[in-house]
């Protein structure tokens, strides 16, 4: 019975997910269900956590909105993520950046990683 769910969980991987990494800026293309209607909301922001458990994986992007923080978790291989763009990659040292949480304004800027 594991197989067969392994053999399933295999076909439904997508294969254009770019590597994603903390501290990366991200913009994430979520479908929204609104009533009969279907529209693609982009929810652009630092990446805060990975969790790279195979079909499972997920990521925490978090952003200020209107001086608020908001943090969505998203299913990389979920059919409501159309796609994930990396528009900037960050160069942090840690794996989970939840000191982010707790800073403002500058305080939350991440350096750029040079190539």
């Amino acid at each position: 019975m594991g197989m067969i769910l392994d053999a399933i969980r295999q076909q439904q991987l997508k294969d254009d997910i770019p590597d994603i990494f903390p501290g990366d800026t991200v913009r994430v293309h979520a479908k929204v269900v609104e009533g009969n209607r279907e529209r693609v909301q982009i929810f652009e922001g630092t990446v805060l956590k990975v969790n790279k458990g195979g079909p499972d994986r997920n990521v925490t992007v978090r952003r200020l909105a209107h001086g608020v923080g908001v943090e969505r978790t998203f299913l990389v291989n979920s059919p409501r993520v159309d796609k994930i763009e990396v528009t900037r990659r960050g160069d942090v040292r840690r794996a989970r950046l939840f000191y982010l949480r707790d800073r403002l304004g500058k305080a939350t800027r991440i350096k750029e990683k040079r190539f």
